[in-house]
Protein backbone atom coordinates (compact mmCIF):
# COMPACT_ATOMS: atom_id res chain seq x y z
CA UNK A 1 0.00 0.00 0.00
CA UNK A 2 1.37 2.88 -0.80
CA UNK A 3 2.16 6.03 1.16
CA UNK A 4 -0.58 8.25 0.10
CA UNK A 5 -3.25 5.45 0.14
CA UNK A 6 -2.22 5.10 3.41
CA UNK A 7 -2.35 9.00 4.06
CA UNK A 8 -5.90 9.45 2.08
CA UNK A 9 -7.35 6.67 4.94
CA UNK A 10 -6.41 8.01 7.57
CA UNK A 11 -7.31 11.74 6.76
CA UNK A 12 -10.67 10.57 5.28
CA UNK A 13 -11.21 8.49 8.71
CA UNK A 14 -10.39 11.51 10.72
CA UNK A 15 -12.55 13.65 9.24
CA UNK A 16 -15.52 11.53 8.90
CA UNK A 17 -15.02 11.66 12.77
CA UNK A 18 -14.93 15.55 12.75
CA UNK A 19 -17.61 15.89 10.75
CA UNK A 20 -19.82 13.18 12.99
CA UNK A 21 -19.00 15.52 15.76
CA UNK A 22 -19.49 18.66 13.61
CA UNK A 23 -16.49 20.56 14.58
CA UNK A 24 -15.19 23.47 13.22
CA UNK A 25 -13.37 23.69 9.62
CA UNK A 26 -9.59 25.25 11.44
CA UNK A 27 -9.79 22.34 13.44
CA UNK A 28 -10.31 19.99 10.66
CA UNK A 29 -7.73 21.97 8.33
CA UNK A 30 -5.03 21.69 11.48
CA UNK A 31 -5.87 18.26 11.53
CA UNK A 32 -4.94 17.32 7.92
CA UNK A 33 -2.14 19.14 8.50
CA UNK A 34 -0.74 17.45 11.14
CA UNK A 35 -1.41 14.16 9.78
CA UNK A 36 0.48 15.43 6.20
CA UNK A 37 3.44 16.50 8.51
CA UNK A 38 3.55 13.12 10.77
CA UNK A 39 3.37 11.02 6.79
CA UNK A 40 6.05 13.05 5.55
CA UNK A 41 8.80 12.21 8.58
CA UNK A 42 7.33 9.05 8.34
CA UNK A 43 8.40 9.16 4.36
CA UNK A 44 11.39 10.95 4.73
CA UNK A 45 12.60 8.07 7.67
CA UNK A 46 12.10 5.21 5.24
CA UNK A 47 13.90 7.21 2.85
CA UNK A 48 16.68 7.49 4.65
CA UNK A 49 16.98 3.81 5.25
CA UNK A 50 16.69 2.96 1.41
CA UNK A 51 19.24 5.00 0.91
CA UNK A 52 21.02 3.23 3.66
CA UNK A 53 20.62 -0.25 2.45
CA UNK A 54 21.58 1.57 -1.42
CA UNK A 55 25.02 2.24 0.53
CA UNK A 56 25.55 -1.13 1.89
CA UNK A 57 24.37 -3.17 -1.45
CA UNK A 58 27.17 -1.01 -3.52
CA UNK A 59 29.80 -1.95 -0.69
CA UNK A 60 28.38 -5.75 -1.00
CA UNK A 61 28.95 -5.77 -5.05
CA UNK A 62 32.23 -4.48 -4.56
CA UNK A 63 33.04 -6.81 -2.18
CA UNK A 64 31.84 -9.35 -4.32
CA UNK A 65 33.65 -7.83 -7.42
CA UNK A 66 36.78 -8.10 -5.61
CA UNK A 67 36.23 -11.67 -4.91
CA UNK A 68 35.46 -12.49 -8.77
CA UNK A 69 39.03 -10.58 -9.58
CA UNK A 70 40.56 -12.68 -7.25
CA UNK A 71 39.59 -15.62 -8.12
CA UNK A 72 40.46 -14.60 -11.70
CA UNK A 73 43.98 -14.06 -10.61
CA UNK A 74 44.37 -17.37 -8.81
CA UNK A 75 42.94 -19.09 -11.88
CA UNK A 76 45.22 -17.33 -14.08
CA UNK A 77 48.31 -18.21 -11.55
CA UNK A 78 47.01 -22.05 -11.28
CA UNK A 79 47.26 -22.36 -15.27
CA UNK A 80 50.76 -20.62 -14.81
CA UNK A 81 51.74 -23.62 -12.83
CA UNK A 82 49.91 -26.52 -14.90
CA UNK A 83 47.14 -26.86 -12.60
CA UNK A 84 44.38 -26.89 -14.88
CA UNK A 85 42.42 -29.01 -12.02
CA UNK A 86 43.24 -26.18 -9.57
CA UNK A 87 42.29 -22.90 -12.72
CA UNK A 88 38.82 -24.78 -13.25
CA UNK A 89 37.87 -24.81 -8.97
CA UNK A 90 39.04 -21.20 -9.03
CA UNK A 91 36.55 -20.27 -12.55
CA UNK A 92 33.84 -22.31 -10.30
CA UNK A 93 34.36 -19.65 -7.90
CA UNK A 94 34.75 -17.22 -9.90
CA UNK A 95 31.35 -18.20 -11.33
CA UNK A 96 29.69 -18.13 -8.24
CA UNK A 97 30.85 -14.80 -7.25
CA UNK A 98 29.87 -13.57 -10.68
CA UNK A 99 26.34 -14.73 -9.90
CA UNK A 100 26.02 -12.88 -6.09
CA UNK A 101 27.38 -9.69 -8.38
CA UNK A 102 24.61 -10.06 -10.64
CA UNK A 103 21.93 -10.62 -8.28
CA UNK A 104 23.14 -7.77 -6.21
CA UNK A 105 23.19 -5.67 -9.22
CA UNK A 106 19.58 -6.75 -9.35
CA UNK A 107 18.61 -5.58 -6.21
CA UNK A 108 20.09 -2.67 -6.01
CA UNK A 109 18.05 -1.72 -9.28
CA UNK A 110 14.72 -2.51 -7.15
CA UNK A 111 16.60 0.05 -4.63
CA UNK A 112 17.05 2.66 -7.09
CA UNK A 113 13.51 2.38 -8.16
CA UNK A 114 12.26 2.71 -4.41
CA UNK A 115 14.10 6.04 -3.82
CA UNK A 116 12.52 7.56 -6.83
CA UNK A 117 9.12 6.90 -5.95
CA UNK A 118 9.81 7.81 -2.60
CA UNK A 119 11.71 11.21 -3.86
CA UNK A 120 8.63 12.00 -6.10
CA UNK A 121 6.63 10.98 -3.08
CA UNK A 122 8.39 13.36 -1.08
CA UNK A 123 8.01 16.41 -3.24
CA UNK A 124 4.42 15.36 -3.88
CA UNK A 125 3.59 16.22 -0.14
CA UNK A 126 5.62 18.76 0.61
CA UNK A 127 3.91 20.83 -2.08
CA UNK A 128 0.32 19.57 -0.69
CA UNK A 129 1.65 20.47 2.47
CA UNK A 130 2.57 23.99 1.22
CA UNK A 131 -0.28 24.62 -0.38
CA UNK A 132 -2.48 23.30 2.43
CA UNK A 133 -0.55 25.79 4.88
CA UNK A 134 -1.28 28.83 2.46
CA UNK A 135 -5.20 27.41 2.66
CA UNK A 136 -5.45 27.27 6.31
CA UNK A 137 -4.14 31.12 6.55
CA UNK A 138 -7.29 31.75 4.11
CA UNK A 139 -9.58 29.68 6.02
CA UNK A 140 -9.04 31.64 9.69
CA UNK A 141 -8.71 34.60 8.19
CA UNK A 142 -12.58 33.71 6.46
CA UNK A 143 -13.76 32.14 9.46
CA UNK A 144 -13.14 35.15 11.48
CA UNK A 145 -14.49 37.67 9.30
CA UNK A 146 -17.76 35.40 8.75
CA UNK A 147 -17.92 35.53 12.61
CA UNK A 148 -17.32 39.50 13.01
CA UNK A 149 -19.40 40.10 10.38
CA UNK A 150 -22.38 37.58 12.17
CA UNK A 151 -22.07 39.66 15.30
CA UNK A 152 -22.01 42.78 13.47
CA UNK A 153 -25.38 41.78 11.48
CA UNK A 154 -26.56 40.37 15.05
CA UNK A 155 -25.81 43.89 16.83
CA UNK A 156 -27.67 45.28 14.10
CA UNK A 157 -30.79 43.65 14.42
CA UNK A 158 -33.53 45.94 12.57
CA UNK A 159 -35.79 44.98 15.63
CA UNK A 160 -33.21 46.04 18.17
CA UNK A 161 -32.44 49.42 16.19
CA UNK A 162 -35.75 50.12 15.69
CA UNK A 163 -36.61 49.79 19.87
CA UNK A 164 -33.44 51.88 20.50
CA UNK A 165 -34.99 54.62 18.03
CA UNK A 166 -38.01 54.18 19.85
CA UNK A 167 -36.77 54.99 23.24
CA UNK A 168 -33.91 58.21 21.87
CA UNK A 169 -37.70 59.62 20.80
CA UNK A 170 -39.20 59.15 23.35
CA UNK A 171 -36.28 60.51 26.03
CA UNK A 172 -36.44 63.25 23.02
CA UNK A 173 -40.11 64.14 23.94
CA UNK A 174 -39.20 64.19 27.21
CA UNK A 175 -36.52 67.03 27.06
CA UNK A 176 -38.97 69.09 24.78
CA UNK A 177 -41.79 68.98 27.40
CA UNK A 178 -38.91 69.85 29.90
CA UNK A 179 -37.91 72.84 28.05
CA UNK A 180 -41.73 74.37 27.23
CA UNK A 181 -42.29 74.03 30.84
CA UNK A 182 -39.05 76.14 31.42
CA UNK A 183 -40.68 78.53 28.75
CA UNK A 184 -44.24 78.33 30.64
CA UNK A 185 -42.96 79.36 34.00
CA UNK A 186 -40.61 82.17 32.76
CA UNK A 187 -43.60 83.47 30.82
CA UNK A 188 -45.95 83.47 33.75
CA UNK A 189 -42.97 85.41 36.17
CA UNK A 190 -44.29 89.08 36.71
CA UNK A 191 -41.36 91.63 35.56
CA UNK A 192 -39.17 93.05 38.39
CA UNK A 193 -38.97 96.49 38.48
CA UNK A 194 -35.34 96.52 36.96
CA UNK A 195 -36.55 94.77 34.14
CA UNK A 196 -39.64 97.28 33.86
CA UNK A 197 -36.71 100.27 33.28
CA UNK A 198 -34.74 98.18 31.67
CA UNK A 199 -37.65 97.06 29.09
CA UNK A 200 -38.01 102.02 29.14
CA UNK A 201 -34.47 102.35 28.67
CA UNK A 202 -34.51 99.88 25.62
CA UNK A 203 -37.71 101.12 24.20
CA UNK A 204 -35.65 105.31 24.61
CA UNK A 205 -32.78 103.75 22.54
CA UNK A 206 -34.78 102.66 19.97
CA UNK A 207 -36.52 105.88 19.44
CA UNK A 208 -33.80 107.96 19.20
CA UNK A 209 -32.45 105.72 16.62
CA UNK A 210 -36.00 105.71 14.79
CA UNK A 211 -35.71 109.85 14.31
CA UNK A 212 -32.15 109.72 13.61
CA UNK A 213 -32.93 107.42 10.70
CA UNK A 214 -36.23 110.24 10.03
CA UNK A 215 -34.02 112.73 9.68
CA UNK A 216 -30.93 111.68 7.68
CA UNK A 217 -33.82 110.31 5.24
CA UNK A 218 -35.29 113.97 5.13
CA UNK A 219 -32.08 115.61 4.67
CA UNK A 220 -31.46 113.12 1.69
CA UNK A 221 -35.04 114.19 -0.36
CA UNK A 222 -34.19 117.75 0.28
Amino acid sequence: MGIFTRFADIVNSNLSALLDKAEDPEKMVRLIIQEMEDTLVEVRSTSAKVLAEKKEGMRRIERAELQVSEWQNKAELALSKEREDLARAALVEKQKASDVVDALKDELIIIEEQINRLKEEISQLQEKLNDARARQKSIIMRKQTASSRLDVKRQLDPGKIDKAMSRFEQYERRVEGLESEVEAYEMSQPHSLEDEFAALEAEDKVNQELEAMKKKLAKKKS
